[in-house]
C-alpha cells in the first residue's frame, strides 16, 4: 500500500464480513424474539439485541483495524459501514417475509426508516472506530513488547 492509499479494500472487506457474521444471526434471533413478545421495540430485549449488534460493528473495525494497522481507524469505521451495507438485504428479505408490505422507508411499518438508517451508519462508524482503536492498541503493545 502507498503513502497516498489509506483503505485497505481487504481489511474493509474481511472486517464487514466479520461483523456481518455476527450480524445474521443476532438479527434473525431477534425476529423469532420479537413474534412473540407483544412490545419488543420497549422490552429488555430489544436493547440486549441493540447491544449485540453494537458488538458486531466493534468486531468488525477491530478486524479491519488489525489487518490494516497503517491507517486502523478510516478502515475500522468503513468495515463497520461495510457490514451494514451487506446487512440491508437481509432486513429488507426479512421485512418481506414478516410485514405487509406499506412501504420500504415510510408506511406504517417499513422495513427500515431512513432515521434508523442514518443512527445503524453513525453508531456503526463510531463503534468500528473504537474496536479499531482497540486493535491499533494491542498491536502498538506487542510491538512494545518485542
Amino acid at each position: 500500500m502507498s503513502t497516498r492509499e489509506v483503505v485497505d479494500r481487504n481489511a474493509v472487506a474481511r472486517g464487514a464480513l466479520a461483523g456481518l457474521v455476527v450480524i445474521v444471526p443476532v438479527t434473525v434471533a431477534r425476529a423469532i424474539a420479537s413474534h412473540g413478545v407483544a412490545d419488543f421495540d420497549h422490552s429488555g430485549w430489544a436493547v440486549l439485541f441493540f447491544f449485540f449488534i453494537l458488538g458486531a460493528y466493534g468486531i468488525a473495525g477491530w478486524v479491519a483495524g488489525t489487518a490494516a494497522p497503517e491507517a486502523p481507524l478510516t478502515n475500522g469505521a468503513l468495515a463497520a459501514l461495510g457490514a451494514i451495507l451487506l446487512w440491508l438485504p437481509l432486513r429488507i428479505v426479512i421485512w418481506v417475509i414478516r410485514r405487509d408490505h406499506h412501504g420500504l422507508f415510510t408506511g406504517s411499518q417499513p422495513a427500515i426508516t431512513l432515521g434508523e438508517l442514518f443512527g445503524a451508519f453513525v453508531l456503526g462508524a463510531a463503534v468500528g472506530i473504537i474496536g479499531a482503536l482497540i486493535a491499533a492498541r494491542q498491536q502498538a503493545k506487542r510491538a512494545g513488547q518485542l
